[in-house]
C-alpha cells in the first residue's frame, strides 16, 4: 500500500503534466485559430479584390456602352436634323426651298388676315446668267448663285424670306408691308446689293436682275396666285429692258423704274476697261482744258491778268513735267525697237503713238493759254432727256469704276426730266463729276448719282465715300488749277480744271453747282441744279 505522501506527489506531478499538455494543446489551438483567422482574412481579401475587379470591369463596360449609346443618339439626332434641313432648304444656296416657302406663306397670310396687314412677293431673275455660265463654266455659275443668295439675304429683314425658286430665279417674301412703296424700295435695295462689282478671273462681274412684284391681297388670295402674278410682272419687266422692276400684272397699278443701259452689261474685261478708261480720260481732259480756256472772259482783266500770270507759271511747270514723262517712254520704246531682241514691235509702236498723242494735246493746251481771253463758249441747245445724259456719262466712266471695283448706285425719277441744253456738254458735266468721284475714292468705295425733280428744277447729285475736301479748299474748289493738298497725288496728277469746267457749263445752262464735304476722309457731294423745260 502506497503511502499518502507519495500519492499526493504523484497526483500533483500528473496534474502538472496534464496542465502542461492542456496548455500546450491550448497554445496549439490558439495557433491554429490564428492561422485559420489569417486564412479567413486572406480569403475575404481575395474575395473582395475579385469582386472589386469584377465590379470595376462591369462599370467600365457599362460606361463604354453608355458613351456608345450617347454617340449613337447624337449621330441619329444630327442625321434627323440634317434630313429635316435638307427637306426644307436648297442644296446649293442653303436658302429655303419651295416647301418651306409655302409653309411660311401660309403663316404670313394668316398673320396678315389677323392683323389687317399686307405682304409682298418679289420674283427676281438674274439677267445674263447664261452668258456668265458660258464664260466661266457651271462651277463658277454656282458660285455666282451662292454670292447672289448671300447678298439678297443680307439686304432684307430677318423676318423676310429669300428662297431659290429654280435656276437663276429667286422669290422674296416680305411680311408686314405697310404700303406698296415699301416693296418697291426693297426691290431697289436688292438691285443695289446685286450690283456691287466683283472680280472673277480677268473680268469684273456686275449682276443685274429683273424684278416683278405682287401684293397680298390685291393680286391674289394664296401663294400660287401671288407667285404667278409676280412671275408675270417679272417677264414684263424683262421685256421692257434688263434691270427693270415692274409692280403688278397689268392695269394702272404698273410702276416701272428702268436702270441705265450702261449698268446692264454683266461683264467687263479688266484690260479693256483699263484701255477704255485711258481713252476716255484723255478725251475728257482735252475737252476740259479747251473749255476752261474758252470759258475765261474779259471781266476784271487787270486782276485776272495778275492771277493768270502766276497760274501760268505753275501751269508751265506742270506742263514741263507732263512732257518729260512721255518723252521717257518714247525714248525707251525707240531703244527697244532698235534692238533685235526688243520685244513686240507693235506694242512699242502703240506706246510711241499714245505718248505722241498725249504730247500733242499738252502742246496744244499750252498754245491755247495765250488765247484764253478771246475764247467763247457756245452751246448747241435742244430738248434733252437727262436719263440719256446719265446713261452716256455712266457708260464713259464705268471702265474706271470697274477697274477700281467701285460700286455705283443710281436713282432716277419715275417720270422724264427734260431740259433745254447741249447734250454733249451736259454729258461732259456729269462725266467730270463722276470721274472726279472715282479718282478720289479708294478701291471698293461707293459712288452715288441721283436725279430729283424739285418743282420747276431738277437736282443732279453726285456723292462718294472718298477722301473728302478740306474746309480750307472747299470755297475755291471750282477755281482753275486749284487742288486740295491731301488730294494731290492720290490717284494720279491732274491739272485741276475739271470742276471749273463743270461750273462754267452749268452756269451757261442757267443752273448752279455747289460742293459739300464733312472734311478729310468723309467723302464729298456735288449738286447741280438745272431749270426744267417748260
Amino acid at each position: 500500500m502506497t503511502a499518502p505522501g507519495k500519492q499526493d506527489g504523484s497526483a500533483t506531478a500528473e496534474a502538472a503534466r496534464d496542465l502542461w499538455r492542456l496548455q500546450e494543446q491550448a497554445g496549439q489551438a490558439r495557433a491554429d485559430l490564428v492561422r485559420l483567422q489569417q486564412q479567413v482574412v486572406e480569403a475575404e481579401n481575395r474575395l473582395d479584390s475579385r469582386r472589386a475587379a469584377e465590379l470595376v470591369e462591369a462599370n467600365e463596360q457599362l460606361l463604354c456602352s453608355a458613351l456608345a449609346a450617347q454617340v449613337d443618339a447624337d449621330t441619329c439626332k444630327e442625321t434627323l436634323q440634317e434630313m429635316s434641313r435638307s427637306q426644307g432648304h436648297d442644296v446649293l444656296t442653303e436658302l429655303p426651298n419651295r416647301l418651306l416657302l409655302l409653309d411660311r406663306f401660309a403663316q404670313a397670310i394668316a398673320h396678315a388676315n389677323r392683323h389687317g396687314t399686307r405682304l409682298a412677293v418679289l420674283f427676281l431673275d438674274i439677267d445674263h446668267f447664261k452668258q456668265i455660265n458660258d464664260t466661266f463654266g457651271h462651277a463658277a455659275g454656282d458660285e455666282v448663285l451662292k454670292l447672289a443668295a448671300r447678298r439678297l439675304t443680307a439686304a432684307v429683314r430677318d423676318v423676310d424670306t429669300v428662297s431659290r425658286h429654280g435656276g437663276d430665279e429667286f422669290l422674296i417674301l416680305l411680311t408686314e408691308v405697310d404700303q406698296v412703296a415699301d416693296a418697291i424700295d426693297v426691290a431697289h435695295k436688292l438691285t443695289s446689293a446685286l450690283g456691287v462689282p466683283d472680280r472673277v478671273g480677268g473680268h469684273v462681274l456686275r449682276l443685274t436682275a429683273s424684278i416683278g412684284i405682287s401684293v397680298y391681297p390685291e393680286h391674289g388670295e394664296d401663294a400660287d396666285a401671288l407667285i404667278d402674278c409676280a412671275d408675270t410682272a417679272m417677264y414684263d419687266a424683262k421685256r421692257r429692258g434688263l434691270g427693270n422692276c415692274v409692280f403688278g400684272a397689268g392695269g394702272p397699278e404698273r410702276t416701272e423704274t428702268p436702270a441705265p443701259t450702261a449698268l446692264r452689261r454683266p461683264l467687263t474685261r479688266y484690260e479693256l476697261a483699263l484701255a477704255e478708261h485711258d481713252r476716255w480720260h484723255v478725251q475728257l481732259r482735252e475737252a476740259n482744258e479747251q473749255l476752261v480756256l474758252a470759258a475765261l472772259t474779259a471781266q476784271d482783266l487787270q486782276a485776272a491778268a495778275e492771277r493768270l500770270q502766276r497760274q501760268q507759271k505753275e501751269f508751265l511747270a506742270m506742263m514741263a513735267h507732263e512732257l518729260r514723262n512721255p518723252l521717257t517712254s518714247i525714248r525707251l520704246a525707240s531703244t527697244m525697237l532698235a534692238q533685235s531682241e526688243g520685244g513686240d514691235p507693235a506694242r512699242m509702236q502703240a506706246i510711241i503713238e499714245r505718248e505722241v498723242t498725249h504730247m500733242a494735246r499738252v502742246v496744244s493746251d499750252l498754245l491755247d493759254v495765250s488765247r484764253a481771253n478771246t475764247g467763247k463758249l457756245r452751246l448747241e441747245r435742244r430738248t434733252v432727256d437727262l436719263a440719256g445724259v446719265v446713261d452716256a456719262a455712266i457708260d464713259a466712266c464705268r471702265p474706271a469704276m470697274d477697274m477700281r471695283l467701285q460700286h455705283l448706285g443710281v436713282q432716277l425719277p419715275s417720270r422724264a426730266a427734260t431740259v433745254d441744253g447741249d447734250p454733249v456738254r451736259l454729258v461732259q458735266v456729269l462725266g467730270n463729276l463722276l470721274d472726279n468721284a472715282s479718282k478720289y475714292t479708294p478701291e471698293g468705295g461707293r459712288i452715288g448719282l441721283a436725279l430729283a425733280l424739285l418743282g420747276d428744277t431738277v437736282a443732279i447729285s453726285v456723292s462718294d465715300s472718298g477722301i473728302g475736301i478740306s474746309a480750307e479748299a472747299l470755297p475755291d474748289v471750282f477755281e482753275p488749277f486749284v487742288q486740295d493738298g491731301h488730294a494731290i497725288g492720290f490717284n494720279g496728277v491732274g491739272l485741276g480744271i475739271g470742276l471749273t469746267v463743270v461750273r462754267e457749263l452749268v452756269e451757261a445752262h442757267g443752273g448752279s453747282v455747289v460742293a459739300t464735304s464733312a472734311g478729310h476722309g468723309q467723302g464729298s457731294r456735288f449738286v447741280v441744279t438745272l431749270p426744267l423745260l417748260r
